[in-house]
C-alpha cells in the first residue's frame, strides 16, 4: 500500500451511517435466531415446523438476492433497500399478531424476502462508498456490526422472552429495525450511474448472476456449508457429549471474527488474497477437528477461537475479492450472487450434514466437514495455477 492509498478517508459519514444501519438490522435478526422456536413450539408447533422455520427463510432470501441484486443495479439502492427494510419491519412486528404456526410460516417467507433485499443492498452501498485500495479493511470493519449483533443479540433476546415474554420480545426487534430505516434515510448517499444500454444488452441470466462473482461465491458456499452444520446441530452436539451451554462457541467464535476482520482486511489490502484465503482456510479446517473431539468446555473454546479466525478472515476478503472483480453497475448483481452462495451453503450444511449425522453422529459429521474446506483449497490452487498459467501465455504470444 502507498502512503497516499493509506491516508485515503475510511471513516466517512456515509460508511459511518450504513454500518450503524447494518448493525440494527442484524440486532433485530439475531435477537428472533434462539427464540421464534420456541414460540413456534409454544404455538403448537412440532419439531418439523420448527425445522421449516428456519429452512423457509433461508428459502426465500436466497430466492430473494439475485432479483434484488438486479434491482440495485437497474432501479436504484435507496428504492430497494426502503422496500426491503419495511417489508422486514412489518414481518417482525407480524410475528406477534399472526400466532398460528401456518401464519408463522407464512410471515417467516416474507421476512425473508425483506433480509434479501435489505442485507443484499447494504452490503452493495458499503462497497461503493469504500475506496478501492482499502476494500478489504473496510468490508471487515463493516463486517464487524454484524459480528456484534451476531455475539449478543442472541442473549439478549433469549433474556427479553424469558422476563418480559414475545410481545416485548418482538417490540424490541420491531423498534431496532425501525432504528436501521432511520438511520439510513440519515445517510447522504450519492446513487452510482445506471447504464441503461448495459441493462437491455444483458440477458436475463446476467441480470441475476454475475458470472466473475461465481467462484468467490462458489469458495463461501463451501465454508457456508461447514457454518450451517455449526449453527444447525451444535446445541444437540452439546447435549451429546454433556456441555450444557454451547452459547461459549458463539461468543468467542463472533469476538474472534470482530478481532480479526480488520487485521485480515489490511492484508487483504497490501498482500492480495491468498495471503488471507490459505491461512483461513487451515485455521477454519483445525476449527473443524478440534470441534469434532470436543468434551469440554475448554476445548468448544478453543475450537471456537480457531472457527472464528478462519470464517473471520474468508468471508469478507472473499466479499471484497468479488466487488474488485466487477465493475461499479454490477455490484448489486454480484453481491447478490455472493450473499447467495452463502445461503444455499447454509441451507445444504443444515439439511446433508443433518444426514451423515443421524447415520454416524455429531461428531463424525463435524470431521466429515472437513472435506468441505479441503475441497475449497484445492479448488483455489487450481485456480490460482490456472491464472498463473494465463499469464505465462500472455506473456510468451
Amino acid at each position: 500500500m502507498t502512503s497516499k492509498s493509506a491516508h485515503v478517508s475510511l471513516w466517512t459519514k456515509e460508511f459511518i451511517g450504513i454500518t450503524i444501519s447494518n448493525l440494527f438490522l442484524f440486532l433485530s435478526f439475531q435477537m428472533l435466531i434462539p427464540t421464534l422456536p420456541v414460540y413456534v413450539e409454544e404455538n403448537g408447533g412440532d419439531e418439523l415446523a420448527i425445522g421449516l422455520v428456519i429452512g423457509i427463510f433461508t428459502i426465500s432470501a436466497l430466492l430473494t438476492r439475485p432479483f434484488a441484486g438486479k434491482g440495485l443495479d437497474t432501479i436504484g439502492r435507496r428504492k430497494i433497500l426502503t422496500i426491503g427494510m419495511i417489508i422486514f419491519v412489518l414481518s417482525v412486528a407480524g410475528y406477534y399478531w399472526f400466532a398460528t404456526v401456518f401464519l408463522i410460516l407464512a410471515v417467516r417467507f416474507i421476512h425473508g424476502i425483506g433480509w434479501g433485499m435489505a442485507t443484499t443492498t447494504l452490503g452493495t452501498m458499503i462497497s461503493d462508498i469504500i475506496p478501492a485500495e482499502r476494500r478489504g479493511e473496510g468490508m471487515g470493519y463493516y463486517g464487524l456490526s454484524s459480528t456484534l449483533a451476531m455475539a449478543l443479540a442472541p442473549m439478549v433476546g433469549i433474556w427479553v422472552m424469558n422476563e418480559f415474554g414475545f410481545g416485548v420480545l418482538f417490540l424490541i426487534a420491531t423498534i431496532f429495525g425501525l432504528l436501521s430505516i432511520i438511520i439510513f434515510l440519515w445517510v447522504p448517499y450519492q446513487e452510482p450511474p445506471i447504464k441503461n444500454e448495459q441493462v437491455v444488452k444483458s440477458s436475463f441470466w446476467e441480470g441475476l448472476v454475475d458470472q466473475k462473482a461465481l467462484f468467490p461465491s462458489l469458495l463461501v458456499l463451501l465454508l457456508g456449508v461447514t457454518y450451517g452444520g455449526i449453527v444447525s446441530f451444535i446445541t444437540l452436539f452439546g447435549a451429546d457429549v454433556g456441555i450444557k451451554n454451547v452459547g461459549w462457541f458463539f461468543l468467542f467464535n463472533a469476538l474472534m471474527v470482530m478481532i480479526v476482520r480488520p487485521v485480515a482486511g489490511k492484508l487483504f489490502d497490501r498482500r492480495g488474497h491468498k495471503w488471507v484465503l490459505y491461512p483461513g482456510a487451515f485455521f477454519t479446517i483445525t476449527g473443524l477437528i478440534l470441534l469434532s473431539y470436543t468434551t469440554t468446555v475448554g476445548t468448544l473454546i478453543a475450537a471456537s477461537v480457531f472457527y472464528g479466525i478462519g470464517f473471520g478472515a474468508i468471508q469478507p476478503s472473499l466479499q471484497a475479492w468479488t466487488i474488485n472483480r466487477v465493475s461499479p453497475q454490477r455490484r448489486g448483481v454480484a453481491n447478490g450472487t455472493f450473499f447467495s452462495g452463502f445461503d444455499l451453503g447454509i441451507g445444504v450444511g443444515a439439511m446433508l450434514l443433518g444426514i451423515v449425522a443421524r447415520y454416524t453422529s455429531y461428531a463424525m459429521m463435524y470431521r466429515i466437514s472437513v472435506v468441505l474446506m479441503v475441497i475449497y483449497l484445492l479448488v483455489y490452487s487450481y485456480h490460482l495455477i490456472q491464472g498463473k498459467n494465463r499469464e505465462s501465455n500472455q506473456k510468451a504470444s
